[in-house]
């Protein structure tokens, strides 16, 4: 399967890069950065710590997209859509692994998928797609007057909050109390907020160091408190549901699926 990385200097492209060196039967055939970024030009082996690839790091999207057979791109919300628009254009699959998009950007993403297939998912991680379905369950079970709460916790350096992953969270929890999430949330709360309402899914966002992820969902009742928890320890577990994903979706008939599709979750 020939694969092109999108954000290829950045730290989870080059982890993705190491991640296709390592995958029996992916081969890197492009590696796409943004212009003006600092390793254009240079090898994609050597930029991940590799060895020479002879896959040269470059800013041309169009050729690098055409070239594969699957584009995966964790990148920033207006190159993803950019990219997933031009994969649709060149009848290339995708995986998509960003978050932050805003619902405008969420709908070109499901107009590409009406040509190409793409999986799109917060979060590729087995760990934590088995917690969204428990999550999901565990909201079906418990009565109402349980509160909910999102707590997560990442790197100084990721740009969206809360995270792509506690909305996921967010929405496998309402889902289970057969709710729409938007109509319940609190993504902050400051000052004098009086008492909390019924229903309300809350969130609560730290940001620090380099943790890599970290996301509890607490079910608070009268007498007890029910926490369920993962915490990533290495990107790497991103980057090998990705390839999963990857060799899963190529081939697929055009449509929108999620990591639930590629690990036989649904149903």
């Amino acid at each position: 399967m020939n694969i092109t990385i999108t954000g290829a200097g950045g730290r989870m492209g080059q982890m993705l890069i190491r991640q296709v060196a390592k995958t029996p039967g992916a081969k890197l055939v492009a590696a796409l950065e943004a212009p003006g970024g600092k390793a254009l030009g240079r090898d994609a082996g050597e930029s991940a710590g590799l060895e020479a690839m002879n896959v040269k790091i470059t800013d041309d999207a169009a050729a690098a997209i055409a070239a594969a057979d699957v584009v995966i791109d964790f990148t920033v919300p207006a190159a993803t859509v950019a990219h997933a628009e031009i994969a649709a254009a060149k009848g290339v699959a995708m995986v998509i692994g960003t978050t932050g998009l805003v619902p405008e950007q969420a709908k070109r993403i499901e107009a590409a998928a009406q040509r190409v297939p793409i999986m799109w998912a917060a979060n590729m991680s087995l760990g934590v797609n088995v917690l969204l379905a428990l999550v999901e369950r565990t909201a079906a079970l418990l009565d109402p007057d349980y509160d909910i709460d999102v707590l997560e916790m990442h790197h100084r350096q990721k740009i969206d909050a809360p995270s792509g992953t506690a909305l996921a969270l967010g929405h496998a929890a309402a889902s289970g109390r057969k709710i729409r999430l938007e109509e319940v949330w609190r993504k902050t709360r400051d000052g004098h907020t009086g008492a909390r309402p019924s229903g309300e899914i809350g969130f609560a966002t730290l940001r620090g160091g380099d943790e890599v992820g970290f996301h509890t969902v607490m079910y608070a009742g009268i007498g007890e408190r029910l926490e369920l928890t993962h915490r990533a320890f290495s990107r790497e577990i991103y980057a090998n549901g990705a390839l999963k994903a990857a060799q899963w979706v190529g081939g697929r008939k055009p449509g929108l699926y999620t990591m639930k599709d590629v690990l036989g979750l649904t149903g």
